[in-house]
């Protein structure tokens, strides 16, 4: 063989040889970065910037803790959100949890959805950094419309990872209509429940279920009571109040009690039972002389054990005396704020020496929300505000969320669903008087969380969008064919902070809880399981 076609093979077996290296190599960086663009697909804008999960700003985790443990929280563990909405008021003001957005400034959120499904998912909490508690199997779907539950679930919570799982029932066994179960942590670290007439007791390390007590429905029939009302006084004690439901209502849920009702059905009247938290053993019970759908709120007033309750056409006063193991009601504390054409109150806020109830829970097409504002001392100062005006013709208001509020701010917040629209009140502490500082169009259902110091309160909202623009609320509600995501915003302007990307619809009437280190849970019946989220300063562009 000539030397110059040796050469010229060798040539080319080495251009081969480089071809083939340069495929491999290629390959190696290539697949990857195909597998990414898979494992994308289908991921919101939030999803792709955060590409994992989100354990938030871990440095904030000690001073949030050693913040939260500076506000008494008798009979709650001393957390971030131990309660069902952060206390006994069940105020929904959560001033230990950390903003990581700008107040001034662009921000980018961040979104992860939670590595576990959890099916019909309604309230989620947390104990010690790192501990989340959900409840769920009680929130009926078009997909899932009689769940398994309810189950308690304890999760990782940066990523969702079920750690365990305790069911309690089934309604596809047992036929019990489904309600709501709330979820809150004593301050021994266990969690106190309570469905359908049944109160427990479960550790909150295992899951076991350490004890199990029966509820007296009171003048309701048994399967007609739902105990989802569970708030923790001050001595400890365990208020429980049932949500009843209309005999003749078969529709499963609490979003079925509100169809029964808005159809002319009747509810049952409520009772109010006092437990033992260790022993579950039932102290008192007092029945209630209407029908109470929303919970009460558990305070004090000079220094008695006060419990405040929004009920069908009244807003009322009961004590817990803890001495004498007795409930009773006040009354000379008995105000009947209801218009006519409105329906009932929802749970009562606390600011300074106001009991505020927002109006309209089970929605109204006759006179629009409002909120009343009751003194503690004098049951007849009142004063009411109309924060949406009068209602239009075609209108339809539908108020289910409590007021949200502010004491050390004096503000009052009242989202009206059906309406679209959401409002920020200036409450005067001295006289009562309510001024509408913002209105803002935005769809909720669910309670306004506050996050932050004094100083840099923050609101969180969430903020539906109808899949069809022009069809009618409750039926998108009922079908779940819109999309919702959740902003941050000035609680003192209502100025927009951040926004999420639209999710599947959060859980309704349900809660967005914050988390350590400057995140907030979505929960969504609808969806797989819970979205992590957390809005960040935006990054400066690449080059800049």
């Amino acid at each position: 063989m000539k030397a110059s076609t040796l050469l010229k093979l060798i040539g080319l077996l080495v251009l081969v040889a480089l071809a083939y290296a340069a495929y491999r190599l290629g390959g190696s960086v290539i697949e990857p970065k195909v597998e990414a663009r898979i494992a994308q697909i289908g991921l919101t804008a939030n999803q792709v910037a955060a590409n994992g999960p989100l354990p938030g700003d871990v440095s904030l985790y000690a001073k949030e803790l050693a913040c939260q443990q500076q506000i008494p929280t008798p009979g709650y563990y001393s957390s971030l959100n131990g309660a069902e909405i952060s206390d006994s008021e069940r105020s929904g003001l959560f001033p230990c949890a950390s903003f990581t957005g700008a107040m001034h400034g662009a921000n980018q959120v961040y979104a992860w959805r939670s590595a576990d499904d959890y099916p019909g998912i309604a309230y989620i909490n947390n104990r010690q950094p790192g501990e989340l508690y959900i409840i769920g199997g009680e929130v009926p779907t078009a997909a899932d419309p009689i769940p398994a539950g309810p189950y308690l679930a304890k999760a990782d919570a940066a990523t969702g990872k079920q750690i365990w799982r305790t069911y309690f029932d089934n309604a596809n066994a047992s036929g019990w209509y489904i309600g709501n179960t709330n979820l809150n942590i004593l301050d021994n670290g266990k969690l106190a429940l309570s469905w359908a007439n049944h109160a427990l007791l479960v550790d909150g390390d295992t899951g076991l279920i350490l004890k199990l007590s029966p509820l007296p429905p009171g003048e309701a029939p048994p399967a007609a009571s739902n105990f989802k009302h569970l708030t923790i006084a001050p001595d400890r004690t365990l208020i429980f109040k049932n949500q009843t439901r209309p005999a003749d209502c078969k529709v499963q849920g609490t979003l079925g009690i509100i169809k029964c009702l808005q159809a002319g059905m009747t509810l049952p009247n409520s009772v109010l039972v006092a437990v033992n938290p260790d022993t579950l053993e039932v102290l008192d019970t007092l029945q209630l002389p209407e029908p109470a759908p929303s919970p009460h709120i558990v305070t004090t007033f000079h220094d008695r054990i006060a419990i405040y309750i929004g009920m069908m056409s009244s807003v009322r006063r009961y004590f817990w005396d803890p001495a004498a193991k007795k409930l009773s009601a006040d009354e000379s504390w008995v105000v009947h704020p209801i218009q006519k054409g409105q329906t009932t109150a929802t749970a009562p806020s606390v600011v300074g020496d106001w009991i505020v109830a927002q109006l309209n829970g089970a929605g109204s097409k006759e006179v629009s929300s409002s909120i009343v504002a009751i003194h503690r001392d004098d049951a007849k100062r009142s004063k009411v505000t109309f924060p949406f005006g009068a209602l239009r013709p075609g209108e339809f208001s539908f108020a289910p969320p409590k007021a949200g509020a502010d004491p050390e701010n004096g503000m009052v917040y009242s989202a009206d669903m059906g309406l679209g629209k959401v409002a920020g009140i200036k409450l005067d502490q001295a006289t009562g008087e309510m001024k509408v500082a913002f209105v803002l169009d935005d769809v909720t259902s669910t309670f306004q969380p506050l996050i932050g110091p004094k100083d840099k309160r923050v609101l969180l909202l969430t903020n539906a969008k109808l899949s069809v623009e022009k069809e009618p609320l409750m039926a998108a509600i009922v079908t779940e064919n819109y999309r919702e995501q959740l902003t941050w915003r000035d609680a003192a302007t209502g100025k927009l902070l951040a926004a999420s990307d639209f999710l599947e619809p959060l859980t309704i009437n349900s809660l967005t809880p914050p988390g350590f280190g400057g995140r907030v849970y979505f929960p969504s019946a609808v969806g797989k399981g819970f979205y992590v989220l957390q809005a960040m300063p935006k990054p400066a562009a690449a080059g800049r």
